[in-house]
């Protein structure tokens, strides 16, 4: 009689257990299901906040680009002497001192385009003083012919920092 009542008990028990251990299941499904549904709409929300912070910062970027281009800076900076160590070191300063200006918004960028657009504006900066280091340059007007010269038979280097940035924007949408 008494392995009766306990095979009764264990018949009892079992349904118990099974519907316990579903019921375990979904209730820790459906928790993961609203954890992941809530960082979702984090992740959503905080995207829709930054997504102009960043853009922002990408049109920064570009227009420092376009602003170190060596025909556009040589444009815009003239020489205050004839000198070409001084318009080279007021070339160079005028770069420095736009990319300390533009120092913040690396938080922004991807490593790889703050690396490409850092590549760049030293490059340029090694363009400039390579330019200088020629035995035909002799004067600040001689360096700004010598390195539009150069221009117009190579690419800027801070075009293929610019394209970079083109191509990352359009991967955010």
């Amino acid at each position: 009689m008494e392995i009766e009542k306990l095979f009764e008990l264990f018949l009892y028990a079992v349904p118990t257990v099974i519907t316990g251990m579903i019921a375990y299941y979904f209730f820790k499904e459906h928790t993961k299901n609203e954890d992941g549904r809530r960082r979702f709409l984090l992740h959503k929300d905080m995207q829709a906040n930054t997504m102009p912070i960043r853009l922002q910062a990408y049109e920064r970027m570009a227009l420092f680009l376009e602003r170190i281009t060596p025909s556009k800076l040589l444009i815009r900076v003239a020489p205050l002497s004839a000198n070409k160590e001084d318009y080279e070191s007021l070339l160079i300063q005028s770069i420095e001192q736009e990319f300390e200006h533009n120092l913040s918004q690396q938080i922004y960028l991807t490593d790889d385009c703050w690396n490409i657009i850092t590549a760049a504006k030293n490059a340029t900066m090694q363009l400039i003083r390579k330019a200088a280091l020629l035995e035909k340059t002799d004067s600040a007007n001689k360096l700004r012919e010598v390195v539009l010269t150069e221009m117009m038979e190579k690419r800027a280097p801070s075009d293929a920092a610019l394209s970079f940035i083109k191509q990352e924007v359009a991967e955010m949408w």
